[in-house]
């Protein structure tokens, strides 16, 4: 698990029967979160930036991030990474923000008078890179690519595409303040690949 917080995917994925787990996040305080809310010892932890991870190739059949990839400068590269360490056959799937919320930078509603939503703003889409944005109260640096960026990145790598959704808000949480505005545009994408089982690079 690329980014993996503190530590649900790794915990769900051995729930569900998975041998070894590995979960990898640059920060202490998640890591240690993630280590205090269950202690099993099919799950492993390791501080680092996904970036910098080194493995020998084959060495997962499953590799998943949750809204990490948006925080990654050379999205390619991690493709690349990803491919290597991945048995043949072996799955890709990730959440990211999606291109049209990171597009234009602040993340945030244009409001009328009154403070009510009026749009979301979709500017300098096919402008990719850096973008600041405010996070639960700090500037933080993402990185906007388009749908094509991402879907071109794990096609060129070779990687068979095997879903693309963009999620919705579960109709049960309609009541929840705000949570009607998040169908007016999509927050975030999920994709999954594949590696193909008779690859032979």
């Amino acid at each position: 698990d690329l980014g993996c917080g503190f530590g649900w995917h790794c915990r769900y994925a051995a729930e569900q029967g998975a041998r070894e787990v590995l979960g990898a996040d640059i920060s202490q305080n998640m890591l240690e979160r993630a280590r205090a809310m269950g202690d099993d010892p099919r799950i492993r932890y390791v501080r680092a930036a996904m970036e910098d991870l080194e493995f020998a190739p084959a060495s997962f059949e499953v590799v998943i991030s949750s809204l990490a990839m948006h925080y990654v400068e050379d999205f390619p590269g991690i493709c690349k990474k990803v491919w290597d360490w991945l048995t043949p056959g072996g799955v890709f799937v990730f959440s990211c923000e999606h291109p049209i919320f990171t597009a234009d930078g602040p993340q945030a509603w244009c409001l009328d008078a009154a403070g009510r939503p009026v749009h979301w703003p979709v500017d300098r889409y096919f402008e990719t890179g850096r973008r600041e944005a405010v996070f639960l109260g700090c500037t933080v640096t993402k990185y906007h690519r388009t749908l094509t960026d991402y879907v071109g990145a794990l096609l060129g790598q070779g990687f068979r595409l095997t879903g693309l959704v963009e999620p919705t808000p579960d109709p049960g949480m309609m009541d929840q303040p705000g949570m009607a505005d998040e169908l007016r545009r999509p927050m975030m994408l999920l994709l999954s690949a594949e590696k193909p089982a008779d690859d032979k690079r």
